[in-house]
């Protein structure tokens, strides 16, 4: 119990039944000696109860004082000497020297470390990071966060690797302080965490600090973990682990794990030392990857050949279409079966609907619908001198310019997205490609304007030139069959702009593929 707004000073028994004593153990603050008193309050009755019976004076000296106990000798409950307050390195938060931090002393040989971003441990980079050590019947956790502007910092316990019915320790920074609470996570469709109905007896504090913003704690956690229903057995169970750091707090839990999350790829017996790795994010990965491609890439080109190009190429056909049309059909049908794809994988990877507070699910949504609709129409369109062609047109223009702002918007927000790990400075390269693409759409629009003010000079031109006999019909095909003005130019900027643009894709895709791509980038170099 919290008395008086301490946390964790006094304590009540749980059951009504009448006792004749109550045995309990107490485990001071690590950096408590000196004298301690206790005070009890008993009640027989709802008039007969004794307030403030003081107890004997109980001395705290260092445990290391009092001798040891044989290593083959295994007792109830024994804690190991402790290696006194913990004290993380006072330089940037964001940073850790290798050389000079302790927590990674013993990974992989007498406990198993997991933090992230993946793959941290051996770079000794990570932003958060947890440690599991077993000694008999004791499971002793250890956890620290690095990241700036860290609430929390905490730890699952789960059987499936994502968020639903997990035991949760959870470290909070409080008046200085490090709390220690026990949480439970809640699945689909209403992810959340609650302390209620968790027993918070199972788990105890036996070093914590916080340091420039570095949070640290080790706790101790009993074997069998009870909430409602559910048994949590860390001797005979297997468990991901899931570690998480958020910069919000809610009234009754952590809040977003918006610094960043991490399930480890394997169930484990907490009981071995090992090294694991983080979850495949492959999925992940090729759902961006896929998105860039289409949205940025394909869909930019097809609309651009649609909307310029129906006046180049004049009588050079690809399979009886006009080529302006087979390329941009071929530009629409890859960003038509990418994005499918792409929707599918990520529902398959998270499971359900994001949990993160980001437009970018429903953004994307919204997206795929009009996407998936478009070729659908294309199949129906009416024929070209139909009186219903100009509503289809409009209509058809209207669905795939839509779609297109809308899938730039949604990947601006996905930079914004914890589990993407994008850089800030990825919104920059989509400005830049922004910018160009209007460009491009300036200038054929210009020389569009200039290429019809021709035409209709050269129209004028001919009508009061001398028509002899077929001169009409002869004109009207030597018209069909010839490019519009500056045709030489659109292609060349077509071209250009191609390249660009592959350029621009190509960048995107490693940012998303190798993402965090500052972390990849500095692996790479020391190796």
């Amino acid at each position: 119990m919290n008395c008086e707004s301490s946390v964790g000073n006094s304590v009540t028994h749980s059951n009504t039944s009448p006792k004749q004593s109550v045995s309990l153990e107490w485990q001071p603050p690590v950096d408590f000696l000196g004298e301690v008193l206790f005070n009890a309050t008993v009640a027989q009755a709802y008039d007969s109860f004794w307030v403030g019976i003081p107890s004997n004076t109980v001395q705290v000296v260092r445990r290391d004082t009092v001798g040891s106990y044989p290593q083959t000798t295994r007792l109830p409950y024994v804690t190991p000497p402790p290696r006194g307050p913990y004290t993380p390195q006072t330089e940037s938060p964001m940073t850790t020297q290798p050389q000079d931090d302790p927590f990674y002393t013993d990974c992989g040989r007498s406990k198993t470390c997991f933090g992230f971003p993946d793959g941290c441990i051996e770079t000794k980079s990570c932003k958060s990071i947890s440690a599991v050590m077993v000694r008999g019947d004791v499971y002793e956790f250890e956890m620290k966060s690095l990241s700036s502007g860290a609430a929390y910092i905490a730890l699952g316990l789960s059987e499936d690797a994502k968020m639903g019915d997990d035991l949760v320790t959870e470290c909070v920074p409080q008046n200085g302080r490090v709390s220690l609470y026990s949480s439970y996570t809640s699945g689909a469709p209403n992810y959340a965490a609650t302390r209620a109905n968790v027993p918070q007896n199972k788990a105890r504090l036996i070093e914590s600090s916080v340091i420039d913003g570095v949070i640290y704690c080790k706790i101790q956690r009993e074997v069998i973990t009870q909430v409602s229903s559910k048994t949590f057995d860390l001797l005979n169970n297997r468990y991901h682990l899931l570690i998480a750091s958020g910069t919000g707090l809610k009234e009754n839990s952590v809040g977003y794990h918006d610094i960043g999350r991490l399930p480890s790829a394997a169930p484990i017996n907490l009981a071995v030392v090992q090294d694991l790795s983080g979850s495949s994010t492959l999925l992940l990965r090729l759902h961006g990857a896929f998105m860039v491609i289409a949205w940025i890439g394909t869909t930019s080109l097809g609309i651009i050949l649609a909307r310029y190009f129906k006046q180049t190429w004049v009588g050079k056909q690809i399979c009886g279409k006009d080529q302006w049309f087979v390329w941009h059909r071929a530009c629409m049908v890859t960003t038509w079966s990418l994005t499918i794809v792409a929707f599918i994988i990520i529902f398959v990877e998270i499971g359900d609907w994001s949990s993160e507070r980001n437009p970018h699910a429903i953004l994307g949504t919204i997206t795929t619908i009009i996407c998936f609709i478009q070729p659908i129409g294309a199949l129906f369109r009416p024929a070209p001198n139909a009186k219903s062609r100009p509503i289809f047109n409009w209509l058809h223009w209207l669905g795939g310019n839509l779609a297109h702002i809308l899938s730039i918007v949604t990947i601006f927000f996905a930079v914004k997205l914890t589990k993407a790990e994008l850089p800030e400075w990825m919104d920059w390269i989509l400005v830049g490609f922004v910018v160009v693409h209007v460009i491009v759409h300036l200038i054929y629009s210009i020389a569009g304007f200039s290429s019809d003010r021709q035409q209709a000079q050269q129209v004028t031109a001919f009508q009061m030139s001398d028509m002899g006999h077929h001169g009409m019909r002869n004109g009207h095909r030597m018209e069909r069959n010839t490019d519009a003005p500056y045709s030489r130019f659109r292609k060349g900027l077509l071209a250009a702009y191609t390249i660009i643009l592959i350029l621009f894709v190509v960048v995107l895709v490693l940012i998303v593929v190798l993402a965090p791509i500052e972390d990849t980038f500095n692996k790479l170099k020391s190796n």
